[in-house]
């Protein structure tokens, strides 16, 4: 589990083909890694993947296919936002986030508000039912609360902290965005569906 409250961004510098997939290879930036153990999780924008390695400063990961496909920033050397798991005595800064990304929504508006960012992603029909006003969803692995919910299109105030300290500062119009909905909302739905189906 994660809180969706991102501890550095870092740069995904290689990616090794394997049989199936590939291996990243990560420089954590200033992600503190000298407590990272092997099968530890590390989210990576928004992504949870599990360390296989760590060399200096650096950590590698393996992702499969299946991940590629639904997802978005693994791709290809970049940054990426990166959270380590939770903690039992850790504080939740942000929200309850599983780090399994639910679909990928496309950025359709990055305005200047003062010093602020407007940002209007649309979401995947699928799961636009999730996403509520003054909700939670997480955007590339940073939790954050929606303003206005219009169909498949939801609004999202981005304060500096947040734009100096993650990568949504790089979006623009047209940018993919790694999305997970609220946990509590989807056991919800999952729950009213069970009952209807009884």
């Amino acid at each position: 589990m994660f809180s969706g409250i991102v501890a550095a961004v870092g740069r995904i510098t290689q990616l090794t083909p394997r049989e199936v997939g590939y291996r990243l290879t990560v420089d954590a930036g200033k992600l503190n890694i000298g407590d990272v153990a092997l099968g530890d999780s590390i989210a990576h924008n928004g992504v949870c993947l599990t360390v296989v390695a760590t060399e200096g400063g650096c950590f590698m990961v393996d992702v499969s296919p299946e991940t590629l496909s639904c997802t978005v920033g693994l791709d290809a050397p970049g940054p990426v936002n990166l959270e380590k798991a939770l903690r039992l005595n850790d504080v939740i800064g942000g929200h309850l986030v599983s780090g399994h990304v639910d679909g990928v929504g496309e950025v359709l508006r990055f305005d200047a508000v003062g010093d602020n960012r407007l940002l209007e992603i649309r979401a995947p029909e699928e799961i636009a039912k999730f996403i509520a006003r003054k909700g939670s969803i997480v955007v590339d692995g940073t939790s954050l609360t929606t303003n206005e919910v219009k169909g498949t299109d939801f609004t999202i105030n981005l304060i500096p902290h947040t734009l100096e300290n993650t990568t949504l500062n790089r979006l623009q119009p047209g940018s993919k965005v790694n999305l997970e909905v609220d946990l509590i909302a989807r056991y919800c739905e999952r729950l009213l569906s069970a009952a209807q189906e009884a």
